[in-house]
């Protein structure tokens, strides 16, 4: 399975969207440049952020701004909407039938991924964007020091 970076690179395009307003340039080449990527893959997720009503943006120009606040705003929430398979943990399907532990590995599994999903969920759920943005901050005035 492939790790996906979508969440990680919506939440810095959302710090980064808070952080700098007024301050920075808001293109999505600005915002690849400090995500690292390129402009295509941000104006993606921005219009999945958009979609989900995390973000405004105005066609033709750079002013995307959160539609709430930041503390109000959760990982979970951009998880949810950047993240087209919203589970951590896939149980393989391909199991053989002919073999008792291949019949019933997968429902056992499936169980047990189910918890750890919720439990993944809900302290996802518990972080909101502020935290993070408060976080990066102490960062960067340690780093300045």
């Amino acid at each position: 399975m492939k790790n996906s970076y979508k969440t990680s690179d919506a939440i810095h395009i959302l710090i980064y969207i808070e952080i700098y307003k007024g301050a920075r340039e808001m293109t999505s080449t600005a915002i690849a440049k400090s995500v690292s990527s390129n402009p295509g893959v941000v104006r993606r997720l921005m219009a999945q952020l958009s979609q989900a009503g995390l973000i405004s943006t105005q066609a033709g120009k750079a002013v995307p701004a959160l539609t709430r606040k930041a503390s109000e705003i959760s990982l979970f929430e951009v998880y949810q909407a950047v993240e087209t398979e919203c589970h951590l943990l896939q149980v393989d399907q391909k199991t053989n039938p002919e073999c008792e532990l291949g019949r019933n590995i997968k429902s056992v599994l499936s169980d047990g991924y189910d918890q750890v999903q919720r439990a993944a969920d809900d302290e996802m759920s518990k972080i909101s964007l502020a935290d993070l943005i408060h976080s990066v901050k102490l960062q960067i005035k340690n780093e300045k020091q």
